[in-house]
């Protein structure tokens, strides 16, 4: 076996080529040496021998010299010919020698590729490799050729996070001058980021920086995971990543100076230090908008902003506040109205001046939309997310913004938007290029609450239906104390508009423990949801329910005995949700809102009710943003007019809505069966903070606080039962929240004590929940 050399690029051709250079000097010294009329002499070859090939051909090799019989040729020219022949990468070795009348011309051919082999790859296949190597079976052998090939394997490793791999090629002689190229991989540990820390920073710590960035350090169980590898393709990622994180904040002028990783001795370690410099937060200084056209009113566009003075400066402000502007110019039939930014900097009071200049545009047409790539994805699901349409004025700025979401449907792999000049000056064509990926799933998960136990949880989801955009999902799922099983589906472009129809269907089997029955519940929803603002959308829909209640225990109330002897509930109805939601969308990066308001209204065999549900949550970052604050309140209402309600349909608080209580824990009881019955009304508020508790981040460890409040009253009958706590009462709890974000999933360990309880109440003073996909 002969080992290849290490050289640079054509290193294995210099040594030959040197010495062929030595003898074609050799021969031309009496040329060099003779006077200066001798130089200039004219030689002509009457005839050329070749020796040594045996696979290329004598025309070939004359084709490389230039050289013809008879021509006038000076040692320029003959040395140009050896050259040609010697780059031609087809030979081993080439020698070039004049005698007399005769040119000599002897060469060695490099051999041919028998077999091309890998060893030592474990992590990369063979069928992966040789998609990499350019060098091919029953072709010459090109050691420049193999020297790229083996920097490419040890690239396609580096990408890994493999930067120790090393890529040896090797030659095994055989006859006939073949040769067996034998790439042997020595492929080293991964590199894992040992440590991630930055340099220049002020406002916000390393523990705040490192959050951001999608390089992780490595930490527990990092074996599990695979962000905190080396790669540098996601460090040059993080870097932009790092600029929007500042620039969000009002840091207009932050720039990451460098990012230096720095190896450990065995390579298997990075030590990553990102220098920046953030330098100063600008605010919104004076907002105004000017018109250049007569025939705009720029105080119309100054009152629809949003933006006022004060805001910390944002390029998204600016760019919410651009489209909602040009909202307005197509509400008012304005066309080909161009809606500039003009920043004006006060470095003095570090504040940001924003002029929306309104003014003619130039008349530019969309000729038509191009979409390629969408093998399976239908042309309708890509193009309903341009606003535009063939023959609507062209928007830039629409078009950047189609492009994103048509990256954010998660259908393509790459979404390349590009616009180019179409038939005439004053037309557009607009090229989509896709690229498709899997966009179905199948997971398996598990997990484990101290409250109801172990959970099994199986389903499949597709994202992109029959590549119509549609989603269907199907999921059944097992624990101690429930079985579900369920069918969604949503075409989010219904009747081709900002559409949404969804149908759900649910089948839940409870047993309730601490009631002792229980009970089968049918859903079957299909809906409409539709934006009526910006930030809300309403759904309405129609639902059809099915209860029943079986297998009760003789020792439980006689609440649930007879509401389990009534017959089946059969009821239908209409309903609607409104929702109001700023958490990804609003100005503010460290906070947002949620709001959702629903009413159904049921009717059926001998019952008619309402049931009304209220949701807020609100979260925002404080203290650099090192602590989060999250605060929920929950509310819902059954009204029956005729009727009463059942047991499968009251509320329950449990841990899922009040921590620091077993389900069934509050609320109305039979005290004399200690049966917990439910109630027809809740009311809870949740407050929270997260924070960390001095551990480094890698390990994926928090700690928190919590307070509950809340209170469940209201039963329709109480069958003369010994029956407390129907009226409302309040309960509170406090406690503290251990959090730990694995690669299995996340674990939370809570620790409470009531602070205002019930005597019959049952607190559950810890409890932890972990649930992993896989």
């Amino acid at each position: 076996m002969t080992e290849f050399p290490r050289r640079k690029a054509g290193g294995f051709a210099k040594a030959a080529g040197l010495m062929a250079s030595v003898a074609v000097l050799s021969t031309f010294t009496s040329v060099v040496a003779a006077p200066t009329v001798v130089m200039a002499q004219s030689y002509a070859f009457n005839s050329v021998e070749i020796d040594g090939n045996q696979r290329i051909e004598d025309a070939t090799i004359l084709s490389y010299m230039g050289i013809a019989r008879g021509q006038s040729v000076s040692a320029a020219d003959v040395n140009a010919g050896y050259r040609r022949l010697e780059d031609s990468g087809l030979f081993e070795s080439v020698d070039v020698q004049p005698r007399g009348n005769t040119l000599v011309i002897t060469v060695v051919e490099y051999p041919t590729v028998n077999r091309i082999s890998f060893e030592g790859n474990r992590r990369l296949d063979d069928d992966a490799m040789a998609e990499i190597v350019e060098a091919q079976e029953r072709r010459v052998l090109n050691p420049s050729q193999v020297e790229r090939d083996a920097a490419r394997i040890a690239e396609a490793y580096s990408q890994q996070g493999r930067l120790a791999a090393r890529v040896q090629p090797r030659i095994i002689k055989r006859s006939d001058n073949r040769v067996d190229l034998v790439y042997e991989v020595f492929e080293g540990d991964v590199s894992e980021i040992e440590r991630i820390s930055f340099v220049g920073n002020k406002a916000y710590s390393d523990r705040r920086l490192r959050r951001v960035l999608e390089t992780k350090q490595a930490g527990l169980l990092r074996r599990l995971i695979s962000r905190d590898t080396f790669i540098e393709d996601r460090v040059a990622f993080d870097r932009q990543v790092l600029a929007d994180f500042y620039a969000a904040r009002g840091y207009v002028d932050f720039r990451v100076l460098g990012v230096t990783p720095e190896l450990t001795r065995e390579r298997n370690g990075v030590f990553l230090v990102f220098n920046v410099e953030e330098g100063q937060q600008f605010r919104v200084g004076n907002v105004s908008v000017t018109s250049e056209l007569s025939n705009v009113d720029a105080d119309v566009f100054a009152a629809a902003l949003k933006m006022k003075s004060g805001d910390i400066y944002s390029p998204t402000l600016v760019e919410n506040s651009i489209a909602r502007l040009e909202r307005l110019t197509v509400q008012q039939q304005l066309q080909f109205v161009r809606i500039e930014p003009r920043i004006t900097r006060n470095d003095r009071d570090l504040t940001l001046d924003v002029e929306y200049v309104l003014s003619r545009g130039p008349r530019v047409f969309v000729e038509r939309i191009d979409i390629e790539g969408n093998n399976t994805t239908l042309d309708r699901v890509v193009r309903r997310e341009f606003t535009v349409v063939e023959g609507d004025p062209f928007n830039p700025r629409e078009v950047r913004q189609a492009a994103e979401r048509i990256r954010a449907l998660g259908y393509f792999s790459e979404a390349n938007v590009d616009a180019r000049e179409g038939s005439s000056s004053d037309q557009v064509i607009v090229d989509v290029d896709v690229t498709e990926q899997a966009t179905g799933s199948i997971s398996f998960g598990a997990s484990f609450s101290s409250a109801e136990g172990v959970g099994l949880v199986g389903s499949f989801s597709e994202r992109n239906f029959l590549g119509r955009g549609q989603s269907l999902s199907v999921s059944l799922g097992n624990s101690s104390t429930n079985s579900t099983a369920g069918i969604q589906f949503v075409e989010p472009a219904f009747l081709g508009r900002d559409l949404a129809f969804g149908l759900n269907l649910s089948v839940v089997n409870n047993t309730a423990d601490y009631a002792d029955y229980s009970s089968d519940l049918g859903v079957f929803e299909p809906s409409l949801t539709f934006p009526v603002s910006e930030k809300g959308r309403l759904q309405v829909r129609l639902k059809a329910e099915y209860g029943e209640m079986y297998d009760v225990a003789d020792d439980t109330s006689v609440i649930i005995e007879n509401e389990a002897d009534e017959d089946p509930l059969q009821a239908g109805g209409f309903g609607y949700t409104y929702s109001y939601d700023t958490r990804s969308t609003g100005l503010n990066p460290n906070a947002g809102v949620f709001l959702s308001f629903g009413q159904d209204f049921m009717a059926g065999n001998d019952v008619q009710y309402v049931e009304t549900n209220l949701r807020a949550q609100a979260r925002t970052l404080v203290f650099n943003e090192e602590v989060e604050l999250r605060a929920t309140f929950e509310a819902s209402n059954l009204t029956f007019t005729e009727g009463s309600s059942r047991a499968f349909q009251r509320y329950y608080l449990g841990s899922r809505y009040m921590r620091g209580f077993e389900g069934g824990g509050i609320g109305p009881r039979d005290v004399s069966e200690d049966a917990a019955l439910g109630g027809n009304n809740f009311a809870v508020a949740r407050f929270e903070a997260e924070f960390p508790i001095g551990l480094p981040e890698e390990y994926g460890v928090s700690g928190g606080v919590f307070y509950d409040i809340g209170s469940l009253w209201g039963l329709d009958e109480t069958y003369a039962a010994n029956v407390k706590y129907e009226e409302a009462s309040l309960r509170q709890v406090a406690g503290v929240s251990l959090f730990w974000d694995t690669p299995l999933g996340p674990l939370r360990f809570n620790w409470s004590e009531p602070v205002e309880r019930r005597a019959q109440d049952k607190p559950r003073t810890f409890e932890f929940t972990i649930s992993a996909e896989f």
